[in-house]
């Protein structure tokens, strides 16, 4: 264990990548609580509205994400520099996708249903960047033996069908299937496999003349959703915040 933990995170070219990560759960955690605070009217804290015009933390994320990127690039994976750099980085990131349905809808949407996304971007993020932390990397390309080095075809063939079914996941209506994939191989096969969800591309496409095949798909989406729906929006309030109650259209 002792060896596991050195090899993968201790080793000082995974560093920066240890301290982007912990700077952008943190500044994600620290942002949502002081926004909660504000929401709610308690604290010192309030909005920026320098000359009435409402700057959203995404603005100094944007600039922070750029700064933190290029010196990351420019020093390499040793050093303070790119300790820096890297906590820069975390930073900057933790900052954009928190808001990550305002850029996605370009509407103020923090508070609302489509505010979850930024929610749920923000933990696959995470669970992306402790997967790449913990040994993976795309496509699988550390899990490659000496055996399967020496005769590339077979490498390369591996890395194209596991890049399929990335594309396949995709086109069903699974990103979170598909994103995972690309980092640990073949999950994403579970998502190419399974019928689609309802109105992703592959059903509209698919799915069009098949009712059967259409109602099969809505069915096991229903039961998917009842089943787990719950249980991610209390994980996405008890982190992110509730938001605000739809309001009704109808007079």
């Amino acid at each position: 264990m002792g060896h596991w933990w050195y090899r993968n995170i201790v080793e000082p070219g995974k560093l920066p990548l240890l301290l982007a990560l912990a700077a952008f759960l943190l500044t994600f955690l620290v942002t949502r609580t002081i926004t909660r605070l504000i929401r709610a009217g308690r604290g010192p804290f309030r909005n920026v509205t320098p000359g009435g015009m409402h700057i959203h933390h995404v603005v100094p994320g944007v600039i922070l994400t750029v700064i933190g990127g290029f010196g990351a690039v420019g020093s390499g994976l040793y050093g303070v520099a790119a300790s820096v750099c890297a906590v820069i980085f975390g930073i900057g990131a933790g900052l954009v996708l928190d808001e990550f349905a305002l850029i996605l809808h370009l509407a103020d949407v923090y508070w609302s249903e489509q505010g979850r996304q930024s929610v749920e971007v923000v933990v696959l993020a995470a669970a992306l960047g402790l997967l790449v932390l913990s040994g993976f990397s795309p496509l699988g390309v550390n899990d490659v033996t000496g055996h399967e080095e020496q005769g590339r075809g077979t490498a390369i063939l591996t890395l194209l069908v596991n890049f399929a079914f990335v594309v396949l996941a995709m086109l069903k209506g699974k990103p979170r299937l598909a994103i995972v994939g690309v980092l640990v191989p073949f999950v994403a096969l579970f998502g190419a496999v399974r019928l689609a969800r309802p109105g992703s591309a592959w059903a509209r496409r698919w799915y069009r003349r098949r009712p059967k095949a259409r109602a099969r798909s809505r069915l096991r989406a229903y039961r998917h959703d009842r089943r787990w729906a719950r249980i991610g929006r209390g994980f996405q309030d008890l982190i992110g915040g509730t938001p605000d109650p739809e309001r009704s259209t109808t007079r």
